[in-house]
């Protein structure tokens, strides 16, 4: 149907029948028509026979092989019956036509030839014209992606080799995602520890009033918020956000798309960085792939400033502790000099200079050892093996220092050990000279104990005069009485009364005067001991306050020292009428344990106990003198007092002293 409507087609359709009216002519009577003999020197059925070669060319080149095939088909339906029936030389004839044909074929052939050239020709340049525009294509992509990895490298090395300023890291950062991306918008929010909010940091493409109006976000809230929350990126577009559409803000940022993704580092979330467009895009895989990796790089910078501002803070911190360290170190009262593990002083203040006499310049040229004497070299020894080993050493201890005049000085040293990295390199001695103090201490201990051996003295003379008498001149006024009754049996009866009553009275006065005397001074302590006086002391406190107590004694029992005895007595004395008058306990009990070199008694009740606070140097200011005279004493003895006491769970007393 596509030949009938092509106009080339009917012309082949009348070439053929004009040729073919030439060919037949006498037989369809048209005997008039001119005789081509004359004019190409053939005669006319030879002549007509290569007018069949137009149609067959034509058709050839209009419709291809497929014409030029079904053209010479014609030619040959159209010449042959004329060969055969009518030529009276059938052979010429035969040679013409297949002649006619053959060079019709070969014509065909070479145009088909031509044509399928032709077409490849021009395939081939549509092919090269397409695969030059798929190689622009190409090369614009080429282009875009060495621009875009050039960014790339331009912010790795900005965010790895480049600064650690933190605002300059985010200005830069914020930049060059702007230009690697394409972008029109980009905020940039980083969490704050303190509010636990999302706080805009910077931004490129908006106003003032929009930074302001996002500045703050709660984390889980609006779209910025989510991406905080969820650390997973999303793309927003205004046309499907009823948030962004009903907001006047973005309206008049006129805001289309946005892609925000989550600085993540070490699975931790620090912000959200958002690109956005005021045009129509749509933000692929590969962008998302590659806003996050470089949203991964930035909070490692971030990250990498927030170290080296913490770091800087803290060597600004250390050199001012530093600084004020030497000043301490300079002005201290106390003495403090450092030396190595061989004992070559490497550093001194200006007290160990006044301490010692020696400069520092000295001392430096010096070894700690040449500071002491030999036994207190020997305690220094034994200190140092301690602190290598990790012991507890308890400090401050007693030293004694050779200054530079030869003199000696009592120190009171708290030493430790220098270390770096775990590895010990020296140790360092703080030392306060005590000797005014221990001269001082020694002066009132030996104060104290005149004042103590006074007191018991004038207590002994006291009760001596209240046994030799008073309590002498009490027993004989109850014998007045007492006689005076028997010999005037005739009183009357209120007489009678009154002067028993006043002969009671009096043995209760005598009998008051006894205890009293033996409070003062037990002469049982000289006589018998401390033992047997701490027996007769539970007795009489047993006996007086109905309290049960108990008396124990452990190991070789022994006389002690006179002054140690009576020491050790009136502590316990003093525990007992505490006991008595303060504990309201049912029972106490007195433990006495005899050692090779000391002797240790323990006062235990189950009273109501009190609060102890602080140390027993304490005591005089709270109020407790009882509890500090007993310490005083165990102090002038050489010994020790410990209390234990708790609320509602009684008290112990431990008192150790040489024996």
């Amino acid at each position: 149907m596509k030949y009938i409507r092509n106009i080339h087609f009917w012309a082949i359709i009348a070439l053929f029948i004009i040729t073919g009216i030439f060919h037949y002519a006498e037989q369809i009577g048209l005997a008039g028509l001119p005789d081509l003999k004359l004019m190409l020197g053939l005669d006319r059925q030879a002549v007509v026979r290569i007018l069949f070669l137009i149609p067959m060319i034509y058709s050839s080149t209009v419709f291809g092989r497929t014409g030029g095939i079904i053209a010479c088909s014609v030619a040959l339906v159209l010449m042959l019956p004329r060969v055969i029936f009518i030529s009276p030389h059938p052979v010429d004839a035969s040679l013409e036509m297949l002649s006619i044909l053959l060079v019709g074929a070969l014509i065909c052939i070479w145009l088909w030839s031509m044509r399928r050239e032709r077409a490849k020709t021009q395939t081939a340049l549509e092919e090269l014209q397409s695969a030059h525009k798929i190689l622009q294509h190409w090369a614009q992509v080429a282009k875009g992606q060495e621009r875009r990895l050039n960014l790339l490298n331009a912010i790795s090395s900005m965010l790895l080799r480049g600064t650690l300023d933190l605002d300059g890291i985010i200005r830069k950062s914020t930049y060059m995602v702007s230009e690697l991306m394409e972008v029109e918008v980009t905020l940039m929010f980083l969490i704050d520890e303190e509010t636990n909010n999302l706080k805009l940091v910077d931004h490129e493409g908006v106003s003032d009033e929009f930074a302001q109006y996002i500045s703050e976000t709660p984390i889980g809230s609006g779209i910025y918020g989510e991406v905080a929350k969820t650390g997973r990126p999303i793309t927003v577009e205004t046309a499907s956000s009823s948030h962004i559409q009903s907001n006047s803000e973005y309206q008049k940022m006129q805001i289309r798309v946005q892609l925000i993704v989550p600085l993540i580092l070490r699975e931790r979330i620090n912000g959200v960085i958002c690109i956005a467009m005021r045009r129509p895009r749509q933000f692929t895989s590969e962008e998302v792939d590659l806003l996050s990796a470089v949203a991964t790089q930035i909070a490692a910078a971030i990250d990498d400033a927030h170290i080296y501002e913490r770091e800087r803070h803290l060597v600004e911190q250390l050199t001012v502790a530093e600084r004020n360290w030497r000043r301490l170190f300079e002005n201290a009262s106390d003495a403090i000099w450092m030396h190595d593990l061989v004992g070559g002083i490497t550093n001194a203040n200006k007290s160990v200079e006044n301490l010692t006499g020696y400069s520092i310049e000295e001392l430096t040229n010096m070894k700690s050892k040449d500071l002491f004497t030999e036994d207190s070299l020997v305690l220094a020894g034994q200190v140092r093996r301690k602190l290598f080993q990790g012991i507890t050493v308890e400090q401050p201890y007693e030293q004694h220092l050779l200054k530079k005049d030869g003199s000696t000085s009592i120190l009171m040293l708290t030493t430790s050990l220098i270390t770096d990295n775990g590895r010990p390199i020296g140790f360092q001695h703080m030392a306060r000279d005590v000797t005014r103090d221990r001269w001082m201490q020694d002066n009132m201990r030996h104060y104290l104990q005149q004042i103590t051996r006074a007191q018991e003295d004038e207590r002994k003379r006291v009760a001596r005069d209240l046994h030799d008498d008073t309590a002498q001149a009490l027993f004989a006024l109850t014998r007045q009485v007492d006689n005076f009754i028997r010999s005037n049996k005739v009183l009357p009866s209120q007489c009678s009364t009154f002067m028993s009553s006043l002969s009671e009275q009096i043995r209760d006065i005598l009998q008051r005067v006894r205890r009293f005397s033996q409070d003062l001074r037990p002469s049982i302590l000289d006589d018998l001991g401390l033992i047997a006086t701490l027996r007769w002391l539970t007795g009489q406190l047993q006996e007086n306050s109905k309290m049960e107590a108990e008396l124990k004694i452990t190991g070789k029992e022994r006389r002690l020292l006179p002054h140690v005895e009576l020491m050790l007595f009136r502590i316990v004395q003093e525990a007992l009428r505490n006991v008595e008058k303060h504990a309201q306990a049912s029972h106490v009990g007195v433990t006495v344990i005899f050692e090779e070199e000391q002797i240790t008694i323990s006062i235990k009740d189950n009273g109501k106990g009190f609060c102890l606070s602080g140390d027993l140097g304490d005591l005089p200011r709270v109020g407790r003198l009882g509890l500090a005279g007993m310490e005083e004493r165990a102090n002038l003895i050489g010994g020790s007092l410990q209390i234990d006491t708790e609320l509602d769970k009684g008290t112990l007393i431990i008192l150790t002293a040489p024996a």
